[in-house]
């Protein structure tokens, strides 16, 4: 059985929906939230096969000393994939905000979340 990953904010009809379908779902942090597992601990041990959340969760406040690349850093050595929800529209910031990350990651507008996440399942 595969496992999604989730940040905060994840819509809840969607997870539903995954579950419905046979797959498992964990609530993942970024550090500051404080919502389920950290995602910097995240280990091969969880067989996570995908994450997915909203780019503002990997984004930090201007002041942090964090970038989204240091947040995803364990997606990237694990080699997890991760899903950001963006609108379509805003595919060009969202990339300039991800910066050196943009590359590894890939952006979902929320209409069509649900086929693009169980395509990339298989």
């Amino acid at each position: 059985m595969k496992t999604i990953g989730y940040l905060e904010g994840t819509d809840a009809l969607f997870l539903t929906n995954l579950v419905a379908k046979g797959y498992e779902t964990l609530p993942l942090g970024n550090g500051v939230d404080n919502h389920g597992k950290y995602i910097g601990l995240l280990s091969k041990s969880d067989n996570i096969s995908l994450v997915i959340g909203y780019l503002h969760k990997v984004t930090p406040l201007s002041g942090m000393n964090l970038t989204a690349k240091d947040i995803l850093y364990s997606c990237k050595m694990h080699e997890i994939p991760v899903i950001l929800i963006v609108p379509e529209a805003e595919y060009e910031n969202a990339r300039k905000i991800l910066g050196d990350v943009a590359n590894d990651i890939d952006l979902s507008d929320p209409k069509d979340l649900l086929d693009k996440v169980l395509t990339l399942l298989g």
